[in-house]
């Protein structure tokens, strides 16, 4: 059955609406199935005219375009009116599944947090120091230093760790409330932010902290993702910021002092 590349996807509570070829549904996959059982096709994600013919109404949030080689599809996401999915399938459960359509668990993919952690060092003079990064998204740019947090980390410490990897510096950022391990009396800074950047609907937080620290450091950079390190005032800080996610931190620290 050809349904064309647009699709619904609706998710609620951790559970997402499945049908199968003939858009029936809910359909539930099974974790772990290695063989492709074509008897009613793969699960897939239904169209808007499918879900309307199961009287569910919803709500839009977005639209995401993805393309698979020369495939390009359109998928609406949103938000169903309905108070608990308890045949719908777990979105957890779609990935082991080689009966599930490939388009669904990229779907699903782009519904998970990408979390990264940065920090805003000052020195005694107020400065901010940034790092011009030799590889990734910023690729020349001078930006604050951070990164990805890894699986099972705390994002104060995923910021430290970065701290330490890219400039070679130990630094501690005040917890007061030992949020990640033992209480640090400070300041923390902390500004949270979420944004989705581009049409494929990849969802990013970003954590920003501040800690301040001696002006005279001996910096040990990793040759291979930072080229240099600087001192910045503040206002320069912010016209040599590049992530939207760093100069929306900075303007955070401003307005707050």
């Amino acid at each position: 059955m050809e349904i064309g590349n647009k699709y619904l996807y609706l998710e609620h509570d951790g559970k997402i609406l499945l049908v199968d070829n003939y858009g029936r549904g809910p359909m539930i996959p099974k974790m772990g199935r290695i063989e492709y059982e074509n008897s009613n096709g793969m699960l897939r994600l239904p169209t808007v005219e499918e879900v309307q013919d199961m009287n569910i109404d919803w709500k839009y949030v977005r639209t995401n375009n993805l393309t698979f080689g020369d495939k390009k599809y359109n998928v609406t996401m949103g938000e169903p009116n309905i108070s608990w999915p308890e045949n719908w399938a777990w979105k957890d459960g779609v990935i082991s599944d080689n009966n599930v359509e490939p388009l669904v668990r990229e779907c699903v993919y782009r519904t998970i947090h990408r979390i990264v952690s940065k920090v805003i060092i000052i020195n005694e003079k107020k400065e901010i120091l940034m790092a011009k990064v030799s590889r990734g998204f910023f690729k020349g740019f001078w930006t604050l230093p951070g990164g990805f947090v890894n699986y099972g980390e705390h994002p104060r410490k995923g910021a430290e760790r970065e701290v330490l990897e890219e400039l070679g510096i130990n630094i501690k950022i005040a917890d007061n409330n030992g949020e990640s391990g033992n209480i640090i009396q400070g300041d923390d800074g902390l500004f949270i932010q979420h944004e989705i950047f581009n049409e494929e609907g990849i969802s990013w937080v970003s954590f920003t902290y501040r800690c301040e620290v001696d002006i005279d450091i001996d910096f040990k950079l990793k040759e291979d993702e930072i080229e240099e390190v600087m001192w910045f005032e503040v206002s320069t800080a912010m016209q040599n910021a590049v992530s939207a996610f760093d100069i929306n931190a900075i303007k955070y620290l401003i307005n707050k002092n």
